[in-house]
C-alpha cells in the first residue's frame, strides 16, 4: 500500500515558485501567475469538465470582482472544498 502524502507534506515539498502562463481572454492576451499546484488543479478540473483551462479562466474573469489570480485560487479551493462532481460547479 502506498502512503498518500498529507496536505502539509505536499505544501512543504512545493518551493512556492510562481508559474506564468499567457492566455487570451475576451480577445486580449494576458499573463496569469499561479503556483504550479494551482495550474495542475486547473488542468485536472478542465479535463474532468471536458473543457479547456482557457474556458474556465474566461468564465471566472467575466464574473470576478478582484484580482484574476486570486479568483482562480479561490475557484480551485471551492471545487476541492465542495467536493462536487465536475459538472455541478460550472
Amino acid at each position: 500500500m502506498t502512503d498518500i502524502p498529507t496536505p502539509a507534506e505536499i505544501a512543504a515539498a512545493d518551493d512556492g515558485s510562481i508559474v506564468k502562463h499567457s492566455v487570451n481572454i475576451a480577445g486580449h492576451r494576458t499573463s496569469i501567475s499561479l503556483e504550479a499546484p494551482f495550474w495542475a488543479a486547473l488542468r485536472a478540473i478542465a479535463d474532468a469538465d471536458g473543457t479547456s483551462i482557457a474556458a474556465i479562466i474566461t468564465e471566472i474573469d467575466a464574473n470576478r470582482r478582484g484580482n484574476l489570480s486570486s479568483a482562480l485560487r479561490v475557484y480551485v479551493l471551492a471545487r476541492v472544498q465542495l467536493g462536487l462532481p465536475a459538472d455541478e460547479t460550472a
